[in-house]
């Protein structure tokens, strides 16, 4: 159609989206149009502001590397990445659940390590940590043969991607539960740490005042046939960001108990105190076992 008025855009645009065979694709687009007009007209976005808008979504995609992706960061610092987790699980919103953000440190093909074993692969100063979990469905049984890939960042706050002192797969690993849904592991106690701040993310943040701090977390992301992929986070309420995760993860069902032991480790010799101790239940809803795409290789 011909523009006579500004109005005019958004029925075009919405005309042409409507012609879109697939109905998913066309009930999406059909949305997008009405709220980024509307967005556009709400804030009267100026051209100077629409210019630098389009730089920096081309600047996202620039940043996004093997080993970091700046796309992930932006949309959990957002809200945009656990809105999204918690409309899609736990009855669409409506029960607790254990699903939480995928993250941008995610890997494929992280070592197998035998129920119990740790995962420490490179000298990690810090307080040792034993994890006990179970993996069960909604009623409670328990799922077993789950494959179980773990990670977390190290007591300095870094991931091993990203720090070039830290051995290949430091703090990864995979386990299969057992026929009870359990599996174990040792690894070092983690603490919070800031997201990377060098790019779009930072500038935001920096924009708007507010601090780049992620809560202390382990991160797990569990894969059975019959069952919906798990990725969890537990988030240890001591740390001081509890309150305030710059990417809006933490929820009520997230909260581990990370038990702080003053004495001597009963059966491991070599454990100085204090160490500490995470017992947790993850729990799988039914549905497709479909991997997500890993946000870096």
């Amino acid at each position: 159609m011909i523009i006579g008025r500004e109005q005019d855009f958004t029925v075009a645009a919405s005309a042409v989206m409507e012609r879109t065979s697939d109905p998913r694709l066309r009930e999406i687009m059909l949305s997008l149009v009405k709220h980024l007009h509307g967005f556009v007209r709400d804030v009267r976005l100026t051209e100077a502001e629409f210019r630098e808008a389009a730089a920096v979504i081309a600047e996202l995609g620039q940043q996004s590397t093997d080993t970091h992706n700046e796309v992930v960061l932006i949309a959990g610092s957002l809200g945009v990445s656990s809105l999204v987790c918690l409309l899609n699980n736990g009855d669409h919103g409506n029960t607790e659940t254990a699903q939480s953000l995928l993250g941008p440190f995610w890997r494929l093909n992280s070592p197998r390590v035998e129920n119990g074993g740790s995962i420490v692969r490179s000298d990690t100063p810090g307080a040792a940590l034993f994890v006990n979990a179970r993996v069960v469905d909604p009623a409670g049984n328990p799922i077993g043969g789950a494959e179980v890939d773990i990670w977390h960042a190290s007591p300095v706050g870094l991931y091993e991607n990203q720090d070039p002192e830290q051995a290949e797969m430091n703090l990864r690993g995979k386990f299969t539960t057992d026929a009870d849904g359990c599996f174990a592991f040792r690894s070092v106690m983690m603490v919070g740490y800031p997201i990377p701040t060098n790019g779009v993310v930072g500038r935001l943040l920096k924009a708007q005042d507010r601090h780049p701090y992620r809560p202390a977390h382990l991160h797990a992301l569990i894969f059975r046939p019959g069952f919906k992929v798990l990725i969890s986070q537990v988030y240890d309420p001591a740390d001081p960001h509890i309150d305030s995760d710059v990417q809006f993860g933490v929820t009520k069902a997230l909260i581990g108990e990370f038990v702080r032991h003053d004495e001597a480790h009963p059966t491991e010799s070599d454990v100085g105190s204090p160490w500490y101790s995470l017992d947790y239940v993850y729990r799988m809803e039914a549905g497709e076992a479909v991997l997500p795409r890993p946000p870096i290789k």
